[in-house]
Parts: C-alpha cells; structure tokens; sequence
C-alpha cells in the first residue's frame, strides 16, 4: 500500500507571514518524509478579488521560493502553480453543477469576504468551495490540512465527493482533515483574537517572513498584552500572552508550563524581546535561503514545470474518470 496522500496549497495574494510559515509550511515540512504531498500556489482563487498582474505573477514565485526555502524538498513534494494545472477549472465547473445554491450561501468566508468586497461579490466569491473542493478530490488525497476557517470547505468538499459517489459509483476518496495537534494558530500582534493575516490593514499586526530583524523585533516590542505584567498561558483572559507563548512555543518546542517556568518573574519587555530573538533566529537561514532562490528564475520555472507535470498526471486520471461517468466525450 502507498502512502497516504495530502493537498494543501495558500494563495498568491500579499506577502506570507509567520503564521503561514509556524501554521501551515513549517508543518509541511514534516508530513514530506511520511505522505505524499501536493503543495500548490493557489493563484486561481485569487481572482475573486481584483490584483496588480505582475504583482501577482511576483507574488507566485515568492511563494514558491519560500516554500523551497522553508523546507519543502521539490524531491519529495509535488509544488505546483493552480493554474498550470488545467484540471482545476474543468472539474471545478463540473462541480458548480453538483453544488447546492443553499449549500454556498451557507459559507461564512463568503459572508466575510462579501462585507470586505461589497463593491466586488461576484460569482466566483460564491462559488469559490466548488474549485477548492476540485483541488482536493482531483489528488484522491486522503488528508488536508485545515485551520478552523477552512473547516466548512472541506466539510462540503466531503459532501460533493459522497454525492458523486453515491450517483456515479465509487469516484473520489472522501478526505479527511489532518490537524497536527502541536499545530500553533498564530494570532494578530495588536488584534490576538483574530488570527494573523496577510491582508491585515494595521502592519503591526502582522509579521511578514521577509520582514528585516530590527522590524520584527519593533513589532514585537509593540504587541498587545495587557496589565498584569505576568507570563502565563490563558487565551481567554490573556489572549496577547497567550499568543505571544504560542509563537515561542512553536519555534523552542517549549511546552507552556516549561516557557511559564523560564519567565517566572520577568516582566513583558523581557518576554517580548525573547519570543522576537528566536523568531529573528529562527528566520534567518530562510530568508537568507529564499533571496538567493528568488534570484534564480530559471530554478524557479523547473520547478513549476515539473510539478505541474507531475501534478496533471494523476489530475487528469480523474478528471478523465469523472468525465467518463457523466457522459462527457
């Protein structure tokens, strides 16, 4: 038996964060040696908001120079680029057709998305779960990592694929969703009840990977915590702490009771500085890693295009499978 399979893929909109690199990369870079992994730049999805073309084109290969510099062995990993991979679109108007009005209106990123975009709610705002679900079920993969805010997407990524299923006979793997249980949800700076974003409008908010040491360490230094100057992990009533453990705890490999232990006594400066040294610390060979990638287009464009290669080997395996069953010649 092979191994199992997951996808998972961030789009190419703004710059990535450390939330992106401790949240979701760096535990990529774990699952390569145990699964087989498909790590896609999701740059179709981006076009549900309105992008500068060459800042996109930018933002893809940035991503892919970090995902390489961050760990991700193109070896052992199948990186690809959404677009490049043709079967995306085809199945995922394929199964437009096999998702419920009802079910999409259902989705809260759309609400969101929507209030941000009021200007711009267009029908790939609504029908965005259908090519994700699409992603997914074109790999057979059996896992996904998720957040709690992809949760709703892949729940319904399960009902198409058991709704297609249960019409046309056993098509797709129903995947499940794969949730590290060290896996550290990285929270804003100033806002440490929402989690970090690359489109956050406050850039104190928000540390970006390619973010310069003495900006980090700024930022940190202004990070919200509150008034009672004690290091103790407490989400609830101490959601600025809590956050700031929960970085230095997924860079030390620190439990919260050995990092309360450490800081017994020390104040929030000393606390501050610490969590934004390791993090410089830890930073440091990837950003050095990634300047040197991004310079060399020509590594960057093998590697897409090998991976899409690679990629639409088993994408059109079942796109074609599906099409057979449905009737399209």
């Amino acid at each position: 038996m092979g191994k199992k399979i997951i996808l998972s893929g961030i789009q190419s909109t703004g710059k990535l964060t450390l939330g992106n690199y401790l949240g979701a990369i760096n535990n990529w870079v774990h699952m390569q040696e145990e699964y087989d992994c498909y790590y896609m730049i999701a740059n179709l999805h981006t076009l549900t908001v309105r992008n500068d073309p060459e800042e996109l084109r930018n933002n893809t290969l940035k991503i892919l120079a970090t995902y390489i510099a961050a760990g991700l062995d193109p070896e052992k990993n199948t990186l690809f680029i959404q677009s490049q991979v043709k079967e995306h679109a085809e199945l995922g108007w394929i199964l437009d057709c096999y998702t419920y009005m009802g079910e999409l209106s259902r989705m809260t990123q759309f609400k969101d998305k929507a209030a941000k975009h009021a200007d711009n709610i267009n029908a790939g705002l609504f029908t965005y779960p259908a090519l994700m679900a699409a992603d997914i079920l074109l790999y057979q993969a059996d896992l996904v990592p998720v957040g709690e805010d992809q949760r709703q997407h892949l729940e319904i990524t399960r009902d198409l694929a058991e709704r297609f299923n249960k019409l046309y006979g056993k098509t797709f793997v129903v995947p499940e969703a794969y949730v590290r249980k060290e896996s550290a949800r990285i929270m804003g700076l100033q806002d440490p009840e929402s989690k970090m974003s690359k489109s956050a409008t406050n850039p104190n908010d928000v540390i970006f990977i390619e973010d310069e040491p003495e900006v980090i360490m700024k930022k940190f230094k202004k990070a919200v915590t509150d008034s009672e100057n004690r290091i103790k992990f407490d989400p609830e009533k101490k959601p600025g702490v809590s956050n700031l453990m929960q970085i230095y705890s997924a860079i030390t490999d620190k439990n919260m009771q050995e990092i309360e232990a450490e800081f017994e006594g020390k104040g929030y400066g000393d606390f501050k500085v610490a969590v934004a040294n390791s993090v410089i610390d830890n930073l440091k060979p990837v950003q050095e890693k990634y300047k040197e990638i991004l310079q060399n287009k020509d590594y960057l464009k093998e590697i897409y295009t090998k991976g899409a290669e690679s990629a639409r080997k088993l994408a059109s395996k079942t796109l074609e499978d599906v099409k057979n069953k449905i009737g399209i010649l």
